[in-house]
C-alpha cells in the first residue's frame, strides 16, 4: 500500500528484488520508497513484505526536531505494517523490525537503500486468493 498522502505521486506495486531508496516525494509531505532509477515513481508494498537494507536503518527522531540526532534502529531486516488503520488522516505505513519496534515509513532518513526479499503469499499467487473467494460447487452424484 502506499500511504494517503502519496495519492498525488505516481506509484507502482513492490517486485521481488526491487531495488528501494527511502525518499522524499516532492509533490507529497510524506516519505516512502522509489525504485532506485524511478525516484518520482512511489512503491507501494503490501503489508507483509519483507525488505532488507545495505546497512541499519536510521530515521529521524520523533518529535522532528532537527537539533537532535538521527536515531540508529540497528537492524537491516524488516516488515512492511500498516498501523493506526482507524485514523485516517495520520500516516499509516511503517516497518517493523525483528525486536518488535515500529518506525513511520515518513520518519526514515532519506537516501537508504533497501532490496525486496519477500511478498505477502497473496501478492505472489493471486490465482490461491480467487480460488478461495469462490464457494465450492458440489457435483451431483451420478449413484442412486
Amino acid at each position: 500500500m502506499c500511504d494517503y498522502s502519496l495519492h498525488h505521486v505516481a506509484t507502482r506495486p513492490a517486485r521481488i528484488e526491487d531495488e528501494l531508496v527511502t525518499t522524499k516525494f516532492s509533490n507529497s509531505i510524506t516519505r516512502g520508497f522509489a525504485a532506485a532509477g524511478e525516484p518520482h515513481v512511489a512503491v507501494c508494498l503490501l503489508p507483509g513484505t519483507e525488505i532488507a537494507f545495505d546497512e541499519n536503518v536510521e530515521c529521524e527522531p520523533s518529535f522532528g526536531l532537527r537539533i537532535l540526532p538521527n536515531k540508529k534502529i540497528g537492524h537491516r531486516l524488516a516488515r512492511f505494517r500498516q498501523i493506526n488503520m482507524d485514523n485516517s488522516v495520520i500516516h499509516h505505513d511503517a516497518l517493523e523490525f525483528p525486536d518488535g519496534q515500529m518506525v513511520l515509513l515518513t520518519r526514515l532518513c532519506v537516501g537508504q537503500r533497501a532490496m525486496v526479499l519477500q511478498l505477502p503469499t497473496a501478492a505472489r499467487r493471486p490465482e490461491i486468493r480467487e480460488n478461495q473467494a469462490r464457494p465450492a460447487v458440489c457435483e451431483p452424484s451420478l449413484s442412486s
